[in-house]
């Protein structure tokens, strides 16, 4: 089997840029990165979008998403012959049928309903951070200066993505990694616990916030790099 592919899909309310110091650690242990930039408009069309991606690559994959991006590959990957693993950090790991937002809501512990802000778009209406809260509540241990620059270029998700049922299970067909994420305030820990418990995920625990690709990438970059050692 030839070396994976590491894709990377990142989540709502942030952009590819997120992934940058995972990036630089992968690419310095030698492996191939590509990461995905995610619609954030739908559940279904995002994953068909990230599905046309995987289909460009040549040779086995490791997919690996963040935050609502985990629902993203979850489908995208269904049906993907060279998807090799999948891995999740601080992500949604769905059932056939749950979304995002059913499954934040099953436990306590999230506070990011009351810091977004809705606005209207074309097809519907899309939610952002507000900047004054995205630090506290999205990146919490990353440095002031690099939150309040994530504030600012972060990529709203519409609410329906947030809303819709996934369509397909992946996980049911490949290995699983999880990273979770104790300090997280916008999936709770105990959410994400029990994802990956029901998904048979091999799991890594860290102190860190939602952010955790920004302020610990050497710890993704390591369960990452884990996923990609196992299906060589």
């Amino acid at each position: 089997m030839s070396a994976p592919t590491i894709v990377l899909v990142h989540g709502a309310f942030a952009d590819s840029a997120s992934w940058n110091g995972v990036i630089a650690r992968l690419r310095a242990d030698g492996h191939r990165v590509l990461a995905a930039a995610n619609p954030l408009r739908g559940l279904a069309a995002d994953a068909a979008y990230v599905a046309s991606v995987l289909r460009t690559v040549e040779g086995p994959v490791v997919l690996a998403g963040h935050s609502y991006g985990g629902s993203v590959i979850t489908v995208a990957a269904a049906g993907q012959p060279n998807v090799a693993a999948l891995v999740y950090v601080a992500a949604f790991i769905p059932e056939a049928g749950e979304s995002a937002l059913e499954l934040t809501d099953r436990f306590p512990g999230s506070t990011l309903g009351p810091t977004t802000a809705p606005a209207e778009y074309p097809g519907g209406t899309e939610l952002t951070i507000r900047q004054d809260e995205f630090p506290g509540q999205f990146a919490a241990d990353v440095d002031s200066a690099t939150a309040a620059l994530m504030a600012v270029t972060q990529r709203p998700v519409a609410l329906a993505a947030l809303q819709e049922g996934a369509a397909a299970t992946a996980w049911r067909d490949v290995p699983v990694y999880a990273l979770l994420t104790t300090d997280d305030k916008n999936i709770p820990v105990a959410a994400q616990r029990f994802m990956a418990e029901r998904a048979g995920a091999v799991s890594v625990e860290v102190a860190a916030s939602h952010a955790v690709s920004v302020s610990r990438p050497e710890v993704v970059a390591e369960l990452i790099g884990t996923a990609v050692a196992a299906v060589r």
